[in-house]
């Protein structure tokens, strides 16, 4: 696990430089492909360890104040997605977080290797995590657990895996706009090479 970390670490700080030594060329392959898995599965874990918190400890009592006048714990079933849409429509929530995490999946793969993509490679991780995360609620439950409310002002009831997509569609919104260039990210290119 420390050579994973090491060729991570030497990774991320030389990019597509050959800077890693010779034996711990395949461990790095490994490593590289390894490492978003598991940002992956903590990500969920943290996710679903705290809709476990909500269902044990929050659903009883339905609600109590975390910070007076800013925000609350109010647990909720949510049968929609965003805003409530789609409520009752499960199968095609379903569907419809299947294949956008399949999308990211392969957008993840297609990106450049390189050390300027690490942030787009993060963004992707956590909007797939925050996806799954809802889709395991969607498979077990029925419903997804939403626990956060903020109580300045009128907003959706969310939880960990919401705001995973929120800041990962923000921050790649924000990098695909000003840093990335749109030449790396063309796919067409990538099929003619």
């Amino acid at each position: 696990m420390q050579n994973c970390i090491f060729l991570a670490v030497a990774r991320f700080a030389f990019g597509d430089k050959q800077f890693i030594p010779e034996k711990y060329k395949i461990l790095g392959v490994i490593c590289l492909n390894l490492l978003p898995i598991i940002a992956v599965v903590a990500l969920i874990l943290l996710d679903q360890g705290t809709k476990l918190w909500a269902l044990a400890s929050l659903k009883p009592i339905h609600n109590m104040t975390l910070v007076e006048g800013f925000m609350d714990l109010t647990f909720v079933e949510n049968r929609g997605v965003a805003f409530g849409m789609f409520s009752g429509q499960r199968w095609f929530i379903l569907l419809l977080t299947g294949v956008i995490a399949v999308g990211l999946i392969y957008f993840y793969h297609t990106l450049p290797r390189k050390k300027e993509y690490v942030p787009v490679r993060f963004s992707l991780i956590l909007v797939l995590s925050g996806a799954i995360g809802n889709i395991i609620d969607r498979v077990f439950r029925g419903y997804v657990v939403d626990f956060f409310e903020f109580t300045f002002f009128e907003w959706p009831v969310f939880n960990v895996a919401d705001i995973y997509v929120v800041v990962g569609v923000i921050l790649m919104t924000f990098l695909v706009l000003f840093v990335v260039k749109d030449e790396d990210l063309s796919l067409k290119k990538k099929k003619d090479e």
